[in-house]
């Protein structure tokens, strides 16, 4: 099949296949006369692993990890386990982050009654103080700071 059909059974973007390809993820395809990327079903079943991955938030280092595991089955899977709970200890860690967002940003709201003019709005007052830097033992949870994916960066 070619890459378009690919992306359709897996519902995966062309370009993603094609970085996935760049990043060694996926095998090269065999090519057709015309030079056409030519794709086959164990594509179709590793592109479907590495999708399943990304949406558990899985870093592309860890889908290599993971990969060569399937890859020879004959190893011995703790360090699958390992990683797996490493990356339970991201997300635990993410969330406790996100509950602390999320308390700030209540904490914020309440600070304007919605009525009024926005001269007097205590939400875009405490906006332009410095942020709040007292917790220094935790990793950074102000409203200032975005949170992204699970993997410190």
């Amino acid at each position: 099949m070619k890459i378009g059909e690919l992306a359709r059974q897996t519902a995966c973007q062309v370009e993603t296949i094609r970085y996935y390809e760049r990043e060694g993820l996926l095998p090269e395809p065999s090519r057709s006369a015309g030079n056409y990327r030519l794709y086959d079903a164990t594509h179709v079943e590793r592109l479907t692993f590495i999708r399943h991955c990304r949406a558990l938030d899985m870093t592309l280092g860890e889908i290599r990890t993971l990969l060569m595991h399937r890859d020879h089955p004959e190893r011995d899977c703790a360090e699958v386990n390992a990683l797996i709970d490493e990356h339970i200890g991201h997300v635990e860690t993410r969330l406790a982050q996100l509950a602390s967002l999320r308390q700030a940003l209540v904490d914020l709201r309440a600070r304007c009654r919605g009525d009024g003019e926005t001269g007097a709005c205590g939400i875009l007052r405490e906006l332009a103080q410095p942020a709040d830097e007292e917790n220094t033992d935790t990793p950074p949870t102000t409203a200032v700071e975005h949170i992204g994916g699970t993997h410190a960066h």
